[in-house]
């Protein structure tokens, strides 16, 4: 299989970064363009929760079980400290009809994001060669997209609310992946919960002064909303409703 288009998402907390990702991982698979690698790269993030997808163990999960059985020398007889890896680490791919996702989750103690980091990009550079899209929800600092864990970005989707400072805060993200040099094939903004999907002029010259492509806007909507609050996947909100409507326009607008 050719190489898969990475899709990476970012922007700061609370703006709606997850259930936009969530809605476009459904948008994709809709459209026959499975399968995807769904990367749940954020430590916070719930995105199994707006998928609707259980999650039985993450790979921080197993970096502890892994930990305690090397202190207890509970191995399994026969099988070396790799090969347990392996195999522990390949029980974390979650399996549904049209993706598959890895997620990372929270590790105990110090420094073991680090290895955590370094597991998921080996998991990622393992599997993403068999899928046509892999798509990556990260936490705002990108430190996972630094880290190299994905080897190229195609698509960098920078979400923000409808506020000026939110866009301030997007902006300072854009400001990393140019310092950082990651070169993503192209980068722009979606702007999430815009009352009635329009933008306000201020948003709009603020959007502009920072010099971000704004790809589309998204409204703000009650049943999202209400998804959260009830605790039900929002991707799976039937195709009619508006932010779906609006999220399909922007990704066919950029060829997605």
């Amino acid at each position: 299989m050719a190489t898969p288009h990475t899709i990476a998402v970012a922007g700061k907390g609370g703006v709606g970064k997850t259930t936009t990702c969530g809605m476009m991982i459904d948008y994709l698979c809709k459209k026959g363009q499975g399968p995807l690698l769904v990367v749940d790269a954020d430590a916070n993030s719930n995105l199994n929760e707006v998928l609707g997808v259980e999650v039985d163990t993450t790979l921080g999960d197993i970096r502890e079980e892994m930990a305690q059985a090397e202190l207890k020398g509970t191995v399994p007889a026969g099988m070396t400290k790799a090969d347990y890896a392996e195999f522990k680490f390949n029980s974390a791919l979650i399996e549904e009809d049209d993706f598959d996702m890895i997620v990372m989750g929270r590790t105990q103690g110090k420094g073991c994001y680090c290895y955590v980091n370094g597991v998921l990009k080996t998991q990622v550079d393992k599997y993403a060669k068999n899928y046509r899209y892999v798509v990556m929800d990260n936490e705002a600092g990108l430190e996972h997209v630094a880290r190299g864990t994905l080897p190229h970005v195609d698509t960098m989707l920078l979400i923000s609310d409808c506020s000026r400072r939110g866009v301030q805060a997007v902006a300072r993200i854009a400001e990393m992946i140019k310092d950082m040099e990651l070169n993503p094939g192209r980068m722009g903004l979606i702007i999430n919960r815009a009352p009635g999907g329009v933008l306000e002029d201020g948003v709009r010259e603020e959007i502009e002064k920072h010099g971000l492509t704004l790809f589309g806007v998204l409204p703000q909507d009650d049943a999202i909303y209400l998804c959260d609050c009830n605790g039900d996947p929002s991707a799976k909100l039937p195709d009619s409703n508006p932010v779906k409507v609006a999220l399909k326009n922007i990704m066919q607008s950029i060829g997605l």
